[in-house]
Formats: C-alpha cells, sequence, structure tokens
C-alpha cells in the first residue's frame, strides 16, 4: 500500500493518478473538508487523525506501507521532517512532490520575509487595511498585532467550519471575513482587495496552483504593498516538481510492484 500525505489540490491529484493504476493507497488528511474532496474508491482508505511521529510510524507499520509520498502543503515543514525521519527508520522509500514557486518579480513595495512574525509585524508598519491570503494558519498572531497596533486585518480563509471558528476565536468579525475555496483570477483578487479598502497584502509563495501568481498582479496593479513569507528550504530527499506524476509513477512503481 502507498502512503499519500495529502490535503492538497496535489495531493488529491496524486492520490486519484494512482487509484487509476491500481495501487491501493492511504491518504492522509487533517481536516473534515480534505476528506470530503477525495475520492470515493474501494482501494482508498482515509486516515483523517493528526499523525505525530510515534502515531505516524505506528500507521506505516501497520498497513504495511511499502511506499511514502509526501505531497503536503510547501509551509507544512514540521510534516515533511517527522515523515522523512520516520521513513528513515522503517526504511521505507520516501519522495517529496511540491509544486514549483513562482518568480518573485521586482517591485519596490514587495517585501520577501521569512516568518510569520516578520510578516505580522512588518504589514503593520506599512498599512492600516491588511488583507491576509495566508488562511487560518497563525491567524491568532495577526489577529493580536493588529490590536496592539489598532490596525484592520481581513481574513481570507477556506469555508471550513474549522476556519471560521479560528476566526471567531481570534475575534474577526464576520465582515473582515472573506471564506471561499481559491484560488481566484486576478479580477477578483483586484475585486476583492479594492472592496475591502486593502493597502497592504499578505501572503505565502504557495506556487500557482495556490494562486500566489493572480495575488501578486492584482495587488501590483493596485500598487498595494505586498509582504511575501518565503517558502522554506528543506533538503529533501527524491523531490520532484513534475505534476504529470511520470516520475511519481516510475518511482512508485519500482518499489512496490
Amino acid at each position: 500500500m502507498i502512503f499519500v500525505a495529502s490535503g492538497t489540490q496535489d495531493g488529491r491529484g496524486l492520490v486519484e493518478y494512482l487509484l487509476k493504476q491500481n495501487y491501493k493507497v492511504m491518504a492522509s488528511v487533517v481536516t473534515n473538508y480534505g476528506k470530503e474532496l477525495l475520492p470515493k474508491d474501494e482501494n482508498l482508505i482515509i486516515n483523517d487523525h493528526k499523525l505525530d511521529e510515534e502515531a505516524m510510524k505506528n500507521c506505516l507499520k501497520e498497513n504495511q506501507i511499502k511506499v511514502f509520498v509526501d505531497a503536503t502543503h510547501p509551509y507544512a515543514v514540521n510534516v515533511s521532517k517527522t515523515a522523512m525521519q520516520v521513513c528513515d527508520e522503517l526504511n521505507i522509500p520516501y519522495i517529496r512532490y511540491e509544486r514549483e514557486v513562482t518568480p518573485i518579480p521586482a517591485y519596490e513595495k514587495l517585501h520577501l520575509v521569512k516568518t510569520y512574525e516578520e510578516a505580522s509585524d512588518l504589514a503593520m508598519q506599512l498599512g492600516e487595511n491588511i488583507f491576509l491570503t495566508t488562511g487560518s494558519n497563525r491567524l491568532d498572531l495577526f489577529a493580536k498585532d493588529s490590536k496592539k497596533y489598532n490596525k484592520h486585518i481581513i481574513a481570507r480563509v477556506l469555508p471550513a467550519i474549522a476556519s471560521l471558528q479560528i476566526c471567531e476565536n481570534c475575534g474577526i468579525s464576520p465582515k473582515d471575513i472573506v471564506a471561499v475555496q481559491g484560488p481566484f483570477s486576478e479580477s477578483l483578487n483586484i475585486a476583492l482587495y479594492e472592496k475591502y479598502n486593502a493597502d497592504v497584502v499578505v501572503m505565502k509563495n504557495s506556487g500557482t496552483l495556490g494562486g500566489t501568481e493572480t495575488k501578486l498582479t492584482a495587488a501590483i496593479k493596485l500598487g498595494l504593498e505586498i509582504v511575501i513569507i518565503d517558502r522554506p528550504r528543506i533538503d529533501y530527499k527524491n523531490l520532484t516538481h513534475d505534476y504529470d506524476y511520470d516520475y511519481v509513477g516510475t518511482f512508485v512503481a519500482k518499489y512496490e510492484k
């Protein structure tokens, strides 16, 4: 059986690809929403519980996993680090699929930072209305800083109960929540930035599939300040950016059959 650490559009695509090749797959997601988006297939087992190191180790052993495919979000570095460590210990082949980064354009109002803390601190300095496209992750940090510096934040998050609960816990008013499934076109991004009178847009470099390119071009056309949290750098084993799955399929076939 093949284990796919999923939760992204890329991960779902890889699961569908492997199922079509008649492999038995276990897909791991961390939200009910992610679970609902996976295909219904008799060869698919879904794990919807968070896996720490010990739980992951037990899961892989109990399900006799032969190959681990890591298709988690580019910023979910802790999951990837744990997966590589566990696969080393259990001698399970590991392959990392990661979408390409979006090239950063030359733009005088674009600021590249390494952490959420840096992003929040800088965004508060750059404008009054801060449009967050980073989802619900670390939303508490931005909410805390916005109160501290008397700034206004708008949170664009997934239309999922868990995301909305985080917004409520952070004290974000419903009028400042944009709960929609992306990615978005440039024109829709422009419309949203204008509707909320954004001065600053905060984003991650999640690649074209994650909508980074259209977020960028929309903000540049409106002359807004942009804060980008740079993608973490990890020395992955067996890394591929090949979205047509040829590399993944060849790798899996080597160990599974």
